[in-house]
């Protein structure tokens, strides 16, 4: 892997919006012109809209371009969710892997640091959605996610979590 991950902060708001864009945008070649329009006409600006919220957790690849990559997850309610959610007390993750860095590692590594990150914090399940025909579903299903339902073209995947050991 040619990128070295990071926890993120509050200061990486940029990186998780494109992140974010990436992740709604899998099947584009090429990252939307106008990523401020794009968030706003998808309706999908909300996710990350308070970042910093408590519960809030995301880690960066970067490599010597710049970003590569985001993981993220946030805890959502009943009244205020995204697609991925399946109860209050387990976070919906996110990711968002730059288009030359795709296919390298970047994404996994990512996932496993969160999804570590996750279960030192105490977490017992994360979910997700991710739709039927992208190519992560294979990495998501290696990973340990099941599905547990369906929205859509979108699978609601989730994987549990052990807890931290003494």
């Amino acid at each position: 892997m040619e990128a070295s991950i990071r926890p993120g902060t509050e200061e990486d708001i940029a990186a998780l919006r494109d992140a974010l864009i990436l992740a709604l945008a899998w099947r584009d070649s090429a990252f939307p012109p106008d990523p401020e329009r794009y968030l706003r006409d998808s309706g999908h600006g909300h996710l990350i809209e308070r970042w910093g919220r408590a519960g809030d957790s995301a880690f960066i690849a970067e490599a010597a371009a710049g970003i590569a990559g985001v993981a993220w997850y946030r805890f959502w309610t009943r009244e205020d969710h995204s697609y991925g959610f399946v109860d209050e007390s387990i976070p919906e993750l996110g990711i968002g892997v730059h288009h030359p860095y795709r296919g390298r590692g970047i994404g996994k590594a990512l996932l496993v640091r969160l999804l570590e990150h996750a279960r030192q914090q105490g977490i017992g399940a994360v979910s997700l959605s991710v739709e039927r025909d992208n190519p992560a579903l294979r990495l998501y299903s290696r990973l340990g996610f099941v599905v547990v339902g369906d929205v859509g073209n979108a699978h609601t995947m989730v994987r549990t979590l052990k807890p931290p050991g003494p």
